[in-house]
């Protein structure tokens, strides 16, 4: 699936068992004793048989003993196993998508489908759900308007896509009055009008390039504002928007008052969390960190599982759902791809 993890071989008997116990133990969240694998295995082993086994995983580092307790439980590093070797996902089975695209669809502009996707993952899942808004390159100019804030303040209004508005305070070099914005507007609106951003930067940057000598007031203004408007610096300046955290609040290893503190404190500094889903940009298909593979201390203990989104082959941004290591992966992935898609899908320009 993602981040396979070398692992020390095991054979086919104790790996039948690690599956049974992962999955016993995402049901029900109790260490799993002998008895009851020998029970649910389906093996014709005696408990001691069995109980060999399982020290033979322990010792491996697949499972381990919580305190004092009998049963065993999953590491990080055997869920990594059963989710890269020993997982059947269920595919789509159960999932309605035309259900859930109207349900999306219901949004009328960006930010409105990225919130209704967060809340989509997070009740299909009762977990967390978390969702970065798009990439601010995405979307093609069809108008730029400009307003005088301050002497050189200027908010500047785009609109993308037919329906999309997006406000941006600039700074300038000198002060513009209102009739000199209003050229500029109309000069940038017809000369990118149906352009990306992107390609918007890549015209700067020819013109910016180009004998400065043979250009006009109006062209030089246009150039020097659309500088500050589609600069590099906001390419970064990504977000998400997340629903269902206190979901995680009823799951026991998460519930004691220092972990959720740990957790929320997390969330709210945002900036964690975005690393790892900018990690997650790059890659394949659904993504997923496990426990102590996300390198940060305050996900000890909870997966991320996610995939990117994207239209017409461009990656827009990520989404996901976070929860407990002990989540249902078979339930979760399937979910997960399908909300990227249909995101993807109602985010094309002209949907």
């Amino acid at each position: 699936m993602t981040q396979p993890q070398a692992g020390e071989a095991i054979n086919e008997r104790a790996q039948h068992l690690l599956r049974v116990l992962v999955h016993r133990y995402i049901r029900d969240g109790q260490p799993v004793g002998s008895r009851a694998l020998t029970r649910d295995s389906g093996l014709d082993l005696s408990a001691a048989s069995i109980r060999n086994v399982m020290a033979d995983l322990e010792e491996a580092g697949y499972i381990q003993s919580p305190h004092t307790s009998a049963g065993r439980i999953p590491t990080d590093r055997g869920y990594r196993f059963f989710v890269d070797s020993l997982l059947k996902v269920r595919q789509e089975q159960g999932l309605d998508a035309d259900g859930l695209r109207l349900r999306l669809d219901g949004g009328s502009d960006t930010e409105s489908l990225v919130d209704s996707a967060s809340n989509l993952l997070s009740g299909l899942t009762h977990l967390a759900g978390v969702v970065t808004l798009p990439k601010r390159d995405f979307g093609a100019i069809r108008h730029i308007e400009f307003l005088p804030l301050t002497e050189r303040r200027i908010l500047a209004i785009l609109v993308l896509n037919d329906h999309e508005v997006q406000n941006r305070v600039i700074e300038t070099d000198r002060a513009y009055d209102p009739a000199e914005l209003q050229r500029v507007s109309n000069y940038l609106s017809a000369e990118f009008a149906g352009k990306s951003v992107a390609e918007v930067r890549r015209s700067l940057l020819e013109a910016m390039q180009a004998d400065q000598q043979h250009m006009n007031t109006l062209m030089t203004s246009a150039i020097a504002v659309a500088k500050e408007l589609f600069g590099e610096d906001d390419a970064g300046d990504e977000d998400f928007v997340m629903a269902g955290e206190t979901n995680l609040m009823t799951f026991a290893e998460l519930s004691s008052v220092e972990k959720l503190k740990e957790l929320f404190d997390a969330f709210g500094r945002k900036r964690d969390i975005l690393h790892l889903l900018d990690r997650c940009l790059s890659a394949d298909g659904v993504q997923i960190f496990i426990g102590q593979e996300s390198g940060y201390r305050a996900f000890d203990g909870v997966s991320l599982v996610t995939s990117t989104y994207q239209s017409d082959d461009q990656v827009l941004g990520v989404l996901g759902v976070i929860g407990p290591t002990r989540m249902a992966y078979d339930r979760v992935i399937p979910i997960v791809d399908v909300t990227a898609r249909l995101l993807g899908h109602a985010l094309k320009p002209g949907h």
